[in-house]
């Protein structure tokens, strides 16, 4: 397994950042590939993902833990784990901290792509955009 821990600040309050992170049905706005979301029942999620020019579904548990953790799991192919934390710096600013673990081979497996070193490039590319793209999405809203 690989880990990779990846942090952004954004410029808002930390209740904010952490309701928007909870809104999954808004993780197309922000998260790449991701063409749909929902919340179901049972603290699950599932996200229609599009990716290598491959559609898929993912479902995943997801659980709050402790002050401001949110931690998911999903629970078909490809085996992930991580976590989100949200802590404030100060009144208005906000460090969102991703956690992700995973399986190189089985991402590729899953979503295509190159082996190896080349592939926790891509993954570490992927989350940084993603939390970029987050800041941005919370900082304009």
């Amino acid at each position: 397994m690989s880990t990779l821990e990846l942090h952004v600040d954004v410029g808002v309050p930390v209740d904010k950042a952490w309701e928007t992170l909870h809104r999954v049905e808004n993780y197309p706005r922000f998260v790449e590939g991701v063409r749909g979301a929902r919340t179901e029942t049972g603290g699950r999620a599932h996200l229609d993902v599009e990716t290598g020019g491959r559609a898929r579904e993912v479902e995943a548990e997801v659980s709050d833990r402790g002050e401001r953790v949110m931690e998911w799991l999903t629970t078909s192919a490809p085996e992930l784990t991580g976590s989100f934390s949200v802590q404030p710096i100060d009144q208005n600013h906000t460090r969102i901290q991703a956690r992700l673990e995973y399986d190189p081979s089985t991402v590729r497996d899953s979503f295509g792509g190159p082996k190896g070193f080349a592939q926790t490039n891509a993954i570490e590319r992927l989350v940084r955009s993603d939390l970029e793209h987050f800041k941005e999405y919370l900082e304009r809203g």
